[in-house]
């Protein structure tokens, strides 16, 4: 029968069902205003065979503790009892580590080791500077490949391990793999298809504590101060310094590990 543990469990797994499927609700309002990007379909579709796989492993498990196992048999007083051991429960992974460590689409075998990718569970095809590094793993999203390529640079020397996306639907898959190893986000305002404030919100969805900075040259001054009313950590305009990259990097992180009141 069902235990406690179970019962918990399941309604871990409701809500994070619940979850997805505010997601793929989302995706689906981005698809219709932006027809035309398959981008929001793959990730809706992302969603949903994610919340199939969850849905089957709770089928799974509650069946399991109802019907499977062994079953003795005994005779008492004419009547007949059955004793059942349940079978040894079915797992999934919790929010924030959820599509296990491995990201959609990629097999374990297939995840490269050079780069750090596979430590990551994210595609080997992305690229992380520094992967061995003694700091913290940063997601820089920046489109501009000359900017991202100087940026990391800078960050790698200094011992941090950068983890590099062109488009904000790129770094949403990332962050959803890897978020928790994610100490923290640099984000551009002007991206491709998806604007750095869609990308932010998308993030907060995954993680409500994500630590976000935003990187830009032109962004809207009215956007920056939302942003910032809703969790935005900090800002560096473009083009920035060495030394101020390094020094918004540095003080967001160590605030973040700074306890709350």
């Amino acid at each position: 029968m069902l235990d406690q543990e179970d019962l918990k469990w399941i309604a871990s797994v409701s809500t994070e069902l619940n979850s997805i499927v505010q997601e793929v609700s989302r995706y689906a309002d981005l698809a219709r205003r932006h027809k035309g990007e398959h981008d929001y379909l793959d990730l809706m579709g992302e969603r949903v065979e994610f919340a199939s796989k969850t849905a089957k492993a709770l089928f799974d498990r509650v069946t399991s503790r109802i019907l499977d196992g062994s079953s003795a048999k005994t005779k008492r007083n004419g009547r007949m009892t059955f004793t059942v051991v349940p079978s040894p429960s079915a797992k999934m992974p919790s929010r924030g580590s959820q599509i296990t460590k491995i990201g959609p689409g990629i097999e374990p075998e297939k995840a490269a080791t050079e780069n750090g990718s596979a430590a990551l569970g994210i595609p080997s095809t992305t690229p992380v500077k520094n992967p061995n590094g003694h700091r913290e793993y940063l997601l820089l999203i920046e489109d501009e490949p000359d900017v991202a390529e100087a940026a990391s640079e800078i960050l790698a020397k200094e011992g941090y391990k950068v983890i590099i996306a062109h488009d904000g639907f790129e770094a949403l898959k990332i962050y959803r793999s890897a978020g928790k190893q994610i100490g923290l986000v640099i984000l551009d305002f002007f991206l491709p298809v998806m604007d750095g404030d869609a990308v932010f919100d998308e993030l907060r969805v995954m993680n409500p504590n994500v630590d976000v900075v935003l990187s830009s040259g032109f962004a809207e001054q009215m956007k920056i101060g939302t942003m910032l009313a809703r969790g935005l950590r900090g800002f560096i305009p473009k083009p920035y310094t060495r030394q101020r990259l390094l020094e918004q990097v540095r003080s967001t992180l160590d605030a973040a590990r700074q306890p709350s009141c």
